[in-house]
């Protein structure tokens, strides 16, 4: 395969794969009244749905990335789409929603394992002067499948049925694995074999756990709950233990070279910003449309229409940007876009305000693509020698657990009694959540990605980043 067909089928398999997931997510929200009723399920168990698989997949994202760098990204990006594959067909199977909750925690698991694997691969098959390009692509396609998803399942739910949806999911998998499997890309820089720390591996995952399950229990406890306050005690006290046993470890499960990098660690502080805001308001925003302004389901993905097209429209444009202006002028405009949107939505109480809320969402758009693109490329870009998994599996942890911290910050503020007056202080105080992310925005390097690429590569900004041996 030569560089050009092997680099197509790395950026079709890596953006295929994250379409999957976030169509997975989308078109499940469609489902659950459907499946509620014919399961004879409770509002919490079908929630525990949702909660199980968030669960897995954040405990288990950087365990996954540091796997795939000591055994291969190629090879865990498989063993991800077979096991996502066999659990939709199993949940699309199940009699009753024990079976279900239990097989999408079990989706959870395979998900965690292909998400870092779809960056791993940009990285390895990508020099740094098109990295850009490439994962301005991926984003696109997580907008088409965020805009596709609740269409999509509205009309399987409609035609076939709730388990249609699950369904679904797997020809799509076995159709990504089939290109992997004939897809040979560089492998990483191996180093010596080191021994898997099993003890940091499972301390990461029980403070990510606890971490996740206690946020999503804060719209039901509030900040102040007793259970509240006792996950964020146990999940302090867990990092501060991982943290001092990580650095004792031989060989820890996030490596001393890949923390003390100033870019990665920039970019993910960005990244759990931007999304905990923009997650965050859109959490309000919903609940001013349906509850306040009584409008349905339709009108609402309507209204919110702009954010999306201009994710995906934008996406080429924080590519084009980056190149241009560097790194860190991209990612701090781009924050500062996502608040403007987000003190945009303060004007959504009218229902006739359809020019506010278009600029309103439009803004909040192009500032998660500029951001998006930005920290995902500086991620992957920056990602020392050997160590693309595990930075992919924080970049991914990263965005899964910011749009759950925004949703409780969203949800405590709106507590105990939600109202068009208590969405507005909820709105400033989630725009200056988005705000903080100019900070680590001013971290991020100057100079735009091509010099760079240039000046480290001798002058040849098509130097392949990676030795060219290839993955088993």
């Amino acid at each position: 395969m030569s560089g050009t067909a092997r680099r197509r089928s790395a950026l079709v398999v890596s953006a295929a794969g994250a379409m999957l997931v976030a169509l997975d997510g989308t078109v499940l929200i469609v489902a659950q009244p459907s499946l509620r009723r014919d399961l004879g399920a409770s509002v919490a168990q079908t929630q525990w749905a949702n909660t199980g698989y968030l669960l897995a997949v954040a405990a288990l994202l950087v365990i996954a990335g540091r796997l795939g760098d000591r055994y291969g990204h190629r090879r865990l990006l498989l063993y991800g789409l077979c096991g996502f594959a066999a659990a939709s067909a199993g949940i699309a199977l199940v009699p009753g929603i024990g079976a279900l909750i239990a097989l999408r925690a079990v989706q959870g698991v395979f998900g965690a394992l292909l998400q870092p694997a779809t960056l791993a691969l940009l990285r390895l098959t990508y020099p740094a002067d098109r990295l850009g390009r490439a994962v301005a692509v991926r984003t696109s396609a997580i907008g088409v499948a965020a805009a596709a998803g609740p269409v999509l399942g509205g009309v399987l739910v409609t035609h076939l049925g709730w388990r249609s949806v699950f369904a679904v999911n797997v020809p799509i998998a076995l159709a990504i694995a089939a290109v992997a499997v004939v897809m040979r890309p560089p492998a990483s820089a191996r180093h010596e074999p080191q021994r898997f720390d099993v003890a940091g591996a499972v301390l990461v995952a029980g403070v990510l756990a606890v971490c996740v399950y206690t946020l999503v229990g804060v719209p039901a406890h509030g900040w102040t709950g007793g259970s509240t306050l006792v996950g964020l005690a146990c999940a302090a006290g867990g990092a501060a233990i991982l943290i001092a046993c990580e650095r004792r470890a031989a060989h820890p499960i996030v490596p001393a070279v890949v923390a003390r990098s100033v870019p990665v660690t920039a970019a993910m502080a960005i990244l759990l910003l931007t999304t905990g805001g923009m997650f965050g308001a859109l959490f309000v925003a919903t609940f001013l449309f349906q509850d306040t302004l009584r409008l349905g389901p339709l009108a609402t993905g309507l209204r919110v229409l702009p954010l999306t097209a201009l994710m995906v429209l934008g996406a080429p444009l924080a590519s084009v940007a980056l190149r241009r202006y560097g790194p860190r002028r991209t990612a701090a405009a781009g924050s500062v876009l996502v608040v403007l949107g987000i003190l945009g939505m303060t004007r959504l109480t009218s229902a006739g305000a359809w020019a506010a809320t278009a600029a309103a969402f439009a803004l909040l758009g192009l500032g998660f693509a500029a951001v998006m693109v930005t920290a995902t490329g500086t991620v992957v870009g920056d990602a020392p020698a050997g160590h693309a998994g595990v930075v992919g599996g924080l970049k991914q942890t990263a965005t899964n657990i910011g749009p759950t911290l925004g949703i409780a910050v969203a949800a405590g503020l709106m507590t105990p009694l939600p109202s068009a007056g208590a969405a507005e202080p909820a709105l400033l105080v989630l725009a200056a959540v988005a705000a903080l992310g100019v900070f680590p925005a001013l971290l991020l390097p100057v100079r735009p990605v091509h010099r760079a690429a240039s000046r480290a590569a001798g002058g040849d900004a098509s130097a392949q980043p990676v030795p060219m041996r290839r993955e088993p």
